[in-house]
């Protein structure tokens, strides 16, 4: 398993940007599928974006056109840039990791909060 830490949230007001950090440890996170959850009071935890190694990407439909998942494989870190925040992305983000070979995310991060005011 990786070890990860998430950083860059915040309050901020609608139409705002942030940028969300995730640090993993480990040699072998270039090969991890990484993605991007969030759950937010009251709700079901959801997947917001996610990223292969190969370079592939996914996002739910509510964040597509202004959320953009990325990583830097050689800084062990995968970024999750916010744009045009609405208060409906007000959550706890999480960032997971899944090693190559596993049906579901094996590593998890203790989340960073994310409020956007009206």
């Amino acid at each position: 398993q990786v070890q990860l830490v998430e950083s860059g949230g915040g309050l901020v007001q609608a139409g705002d940007s942030l940028r969300l950090s995730c640090a993993a440890s480990g040699r072998t996170f270039s090969t991890y599928a990484m993605g991007w959850f969030r759950r937010a009071p009251g709700e079901e935890r959801e997947i917001v974006a996610s990223i292969r190694s190969s370079g592939d990407t996914y996002y739910t439909d509510s964040v597509k056109g202004r959320f953009t998942i990325s990583r830097d494989k050689t800084m062990n870190t995968v970024y999750l840039q916010m744009n045009n925040l609405k208060p409906e992305d007000t959550a706890v983000y999480y960032c997971a990791a899944q090693r190559v070979g596993s049906t579901g995310y094996d590593s998890w991060g203790p989340g960073t909060q994310v409020t956007v005011s009206s």
